[in-house]
């Protein structure tokens, strides 16, 4: 016989402490923890593609066309002033999330529900990007929303 027991299965072959085994709620953090990574860089590249959403819009006011008529109307000079301070926000909020920074998770929430916001009002103007984004904007409310809670258990 031999001193060294081949390890179990499931356990760690190379000794460790004794808490190897994974807590029920972990394989679901470490899930949410990779959305908000993702959630992180959705924001840099929905910032960046804000800002270059408004600066077309400010640009020419023949880039984007109106489909029918909308209750919310407003000049696209406007639109696009609103689209590059919301994305040059949401783009730092982006690398802030990335740099794992404590203000970030809670102005990424405030940042993406304006944007989903801005972007159910920019519909007239490209609805099929606007439901796009707005789908984005929810997952990223969504990862953030969850990483909080899931850091404020014990």
């Amino acid at each position: 016989m031999s001193q060294h027991a081949e390890p179990s299965p499931g356990r760690p072959s190379h000794g460790g402490d004794a808490n190897w085994a994974q807590r029920p709620g972990d394989r679901a953090d470490g899930w949410v923890t990779g959305g908000v990574v993702f959630a992180g860089v959705l924001l840099l590249l929905n910032g960046a593609l804000a800002v270059l959403q408004g600066i077309a819009a400010i640009a020419e006011d023949d880039v984007y066309a109106r489909i029918g008529t909308y209750v919310y109307e407003m000049n696209l000079t406007g639109w696009g002033i609103l689209h590059v301070v919301l994305g040059a926000l949401v783009f730092i909020t982006g690398y802030g999330l990335l740099k794992d920074m404590a203000w970030a998770r809670m102005a990424g929430i405030v940042l993406a529900s304006l944007s989903l916001i801005a972007q159910f009002l920019f519909l007239p103007y490209s609805p099929v990007w606007s439901v796009i984004m707005m789908a984005i904007d929810v997952f990223v409310i969504w990862a953030l929303a969850r990483r909080q809670e899931s850091s404020s258990r014990v």
